[in-house]
């Protein structure tokens, strides 16, 4: 067997990979069927009134079987339900095939997940079945209402209904810093664990600037040279959309580059990618750490330098993979 090659070698021995999860014991945690309906769970009463005086009903009160949280089973009324201001935008053929579903069905079986703001209910995870509940004329819905206000900010790990591309994620978690921006005190990298990963947050100013934004040529090196930032929430937000504007600088750059080569008569739908890995000079750095504004400045610089003479057919056509969402649009 031929021995692997060194880059091949330094490559895996500098990938991080996530520990991998241990098989839980069958039947070792949570909560047992008796215990989950039991008369443990507290009722929450500020919000069982609430639910009530908003014209919604509490069908019943339970604890998650999981981690034995207090949650509300309650209907209601459907034009007090709303998506949260800083999810992603709506699907609307995704609306159109939920609705011909249900009505086929003429069942609406799975409960949108709530939380209770001033008198209406924000969900995080139900936009588009309200959406398409509000389409074949529905007055109410099925809700688990959850006393806690900070699982409006979980939308990355609730939304379950419509998998997110690297646009919609970026969006959902740029809005949300917004939202939290003047509204919550703290620093960015104290909430990290609701944005999930520091790339989204410039990707997600950089979509703003420029909906048909090609991010997923630019995310691997994003992802090596981004961090949560230990600036306050506001501060922190005029940084993110500064390396927005910059990222937007590089991709007129890498624009240019690829008109040129379209001009000489390369038509590829992964042009895009191949000028970007032509000029990230990260793909042989494989240690050390990555800084955002120098690295990017390079890449502009060497864009701008960009030699077409240099590029055959053949080296594009080894360009693979699937095309990303966001840049098919």
């Amino acid at each position: 067997m031929a021995a692997k090659s060194p880059r091949k070698k330094a490559a895996t021995s500098t990938t991080t990979r996530r520990p991998r999860r241990k098989k839980a014991e069958p039947a070792s945690k949570g909560l047992s069927a008796a215990e989950v309906a039991s008369e443990a769970a507290t009722p929450p009463v500020e919000l069982v009134q609430g639910i009530q005086e908003d014209g919604g009903q509490v069908l019943s009160v339970y604890r998650d079987p999981l981690g034995a949280h207090t949650v509300v089973f309650a209907v209601l009324p459907i034009d007090k339900v709303e998506p949260t201001p800083y999810q992603r935008d709506l699907s609307e053929p995704h609306v159109k095939r939920l609705a011909g579903a249900m009505e086929r069905l003429d069942r609406f079986l799975d409960p949108i997940i709530a939380i209770r703001k001033e008198g209406r209910y924000w969900t995080p995870n139900g936009n588009h079945r309200l959406h398409a509940s509000k389409l074949l004329g529905g007055k109410s819905i099925m809700a688990l209402v959850l006393p806690e206000e900070d699982v409006a900010y979980q939308i990355l790990a609730l939304n379950t209904e419509k998998a997110h591309n690297l646009k919609e994620r970026s969006l959902e978690v740029i809005r949300m810093h917004r939202g939290l921006t003047g509204a919550r005190a703290g620093r960015e990298s104290e909430f990290a664990h609701l944005f999930e990963e520091p790339a989204f947050l410039t990707l997600g100013a950089a979509y703003e600037k420029r909906p048909r934004f090609s991010g997923g040529a630019y995310n691997p090196f994003i992802k090596r040279a981004e961090s949560f930032l230990e600036l306050p929430l506001a501060e922190a937000l005029q940084v993110r959309e500064a390396r927005a504007g910059k990222l937007l600088e590089l991709d007129d750059a890498v624009a240019t580059v690829v008109d040129g080569l379209k001009a000489r008569g390369m038509q590829n739908p992964y042009l895009k990618n191949f000028v970007v890995a032509r000029i990230n000079f990260l793909r042989f750095k494989k240690e050390g750490p990555v800084e955002f504004d120098p690295t990017v400045a390079r890449m502009i610089s060497s864009a701008r330098k960009f030699n077409l003479d240099k590029v055959n057919r053949e080296d594009i056509g080894r360009m693979s993979g699937p095309l990303l969402a966001e840049d098919s649009e």
